[in-house]
């Protein structure tokens, strides 16, 4: 589904990017969870706090201004098009988990699976509530 194809206003736009975000995160812990076993893997994540701090600027400026700027960061870019892309970071917390204790490390990634998933449910929601008052 093309989520860019949704976008009609700017809180709209902000819960897109939040669903785009969330989705690419999801396979990314996804994959460090099946990857444990190889040799060599370190676990990757998003900024998340890195996103959501440019939301969050980017919502304040649309309070102040009725204006949505969304501002490139180091890991965060926002594309033409509309989608937003990601750089990939260390998860250096994970990486130190996988190598001393891989049951916690296992409970670490599920727990981010779950507060993604939560975060995604959350503004697709909206979403799916904010077309149904257009």
């Amino acid at each position: 589904m093309n989520l860019t194809s949704l976008i009609t206003d700017n809180i709209t736009e902000i819960l897109v990017k939040i669903i785009q975000f969330t989705q690419t995160r999801q396979k990314i812990l996804i994959r460090n969870i099946t990857n444990i076993h190889k040799p060599g893997f370190v676990p990757k994540d998003l900024a998340e706090n890195e996103f959501s701090e440019l939301l969050n600027n980017a919502i304040n400026e649309h309070v102040r201004n009725q204006q949505l700027v969304l501002r490139d960061t180091k890991n965060v870019k926002f594309d033409v098009s509309g989608s937003v892309e990601v750089k990939l970071v260390v998860d250096e917390h994970g990486k130190q988990l996988l190598e001393e204790n891989r049951d916690e490390y296992i409970e670490l990634q599920i727990n981010k699976l779950l507060q993604n998933s939560l975060n995604q449910r959350v503004a697709a929601e909206l979403l799916r509530q904010k077309r149904g008052t257009n």
